[in-house]
């Protein structure tokens, strides 16, 4: 059975972002604004991109290059901005 893990971006009240990987991104939502997340606790994130992938080597890998500045602050920018909010609103409604 083949299982799809996904990279995420939160954005934060605070204006820093977090950036995740899970195989259950519904859950994964609800965790971090649930306070289950030390990081996210109280800074309200909202989902802003994601990434399907099909192997969690994958969505690691393509983790760390966000966290390891691999992937510049303005391409990350880039890719928050292109991408279509609406995606997002249907994770972050089931919080």
């Amino acid at each position: 059975m083949n299982q799809i893990y996904y990279v995420y971006i939160l954005q934060c009240n605070d204006n820093t972002k977090y950036y995740g990987h899970t195989n259950n991104l519904i859950e994964r939502v609800k965790d971090h604004t649930r306070g289950n997340v030390y990081y996210t606790r109280n800074k309200q994130p909202e989902l802003v991109y994601y990434e399907e992938f099909n192997s969690r080597s994958q969505a690691f890998r393509r983790e760390m290059q966000f966290k390891n500045g691999k992937t510049r602050k303005e391409t990350i920018k880039r890719l928050i901005e292109s991408f279509p909010e609406a995606k997002c609103q249907g994770f972050n409604s089931h919080i």
